[in-house]
């Protein structure tokens, strides 16, 4: 058996797959992966650009990009990562030339697809129990408008950090990849978003469960 052989080839579906395909000629591979990523970019997106009616159109966008840009993944980093990376870049760009206040905030809980947000909600809200009693409902929603006000308030450094770990499940090392920076300066951002969002519903949270986010 030659050195060769003990590498596996990756996977028919994986994106490294798809982007050799893509990049052979097959228009349908990227399709397949604008399928499978558009919502998580949209959402990444979402939380960059307040104004809701800007979002498909920055996603579109960086999709383009993307695919102007496959001949450069070097299959280094994870697809997603490098294309998160894309996605931050290009709304950043996006804001800068429509002079957008990141921060306004349109909310998304009247969005059709807001099924996917309020599941985000609860991933940053893990004390909150899982019940039907109006009481718990309520208070589970008060909670969830609150760390999304929290998160809306961060500086977009912090805001991108912490989206990108508690909502989007990126590694530390993936974030440094997708905001090109030091590992130790994600885990700062982290660290001083979490506080920062801890302090804004600890009050809330005390008196509704007696329990720290």
């Amino acid at each position: 058996m030659t050195q060769e052989d003990h590498t596996a080839p990756p996977p028919p579906d994986s994106d490294v797959m798809l982007v050799q395909r893509t990049l052979a000629g097959e228009q349908r591979a990227f399709e397949l992966l604008v399928i499978k990523y558009q919502r998580r970019v949209e959402r990444l997106i979402g939380r960059m650009v307040r104004d809701v009616d800007l979002v498909p159109d920055i996603a579109q966008e960086t999709f383009i990009r993307a695919y102007r840009a496959l001949g450069q993944f070097r299959g280094d980093a994870q697809f997603y990562t490098w294309l998160y990376r894309i996605a931050v870049n290009t709304a950043k760009k996006q804001l800068m030339e429509l002079k957008r206040d990141p921060l306004i905030f349109q909310s998304q809980m009247k969005s059709a697809d807001d099924d996917e947000t309020s599941g985000s909600d609860r991933e940053l809200n893990p004390n909150v129990a899982d019940t039907e009693t109006p009481e718990a409902i309520f208070a589970s929603k008060e909670i969830a408008e609150a760390v999304n006000a929290a998160m809306d308030a961060l500086p977009e450094e912090l805001r991108m950090a912490i989206t990108l770990r508690e909502i989007e499940g990126l590694s530390y090392e993936e974030i440094a990849q997708a905001l090109e920076c030091p590992i130790g300066t994600v885990r700062s951002r982290i660290f001083r978003a979490r506080e920062a969002i801890s302090s804004r519903i600890k009050p809330m949270l005390d008196r509704q469960t007696g329990k720290r986010w």
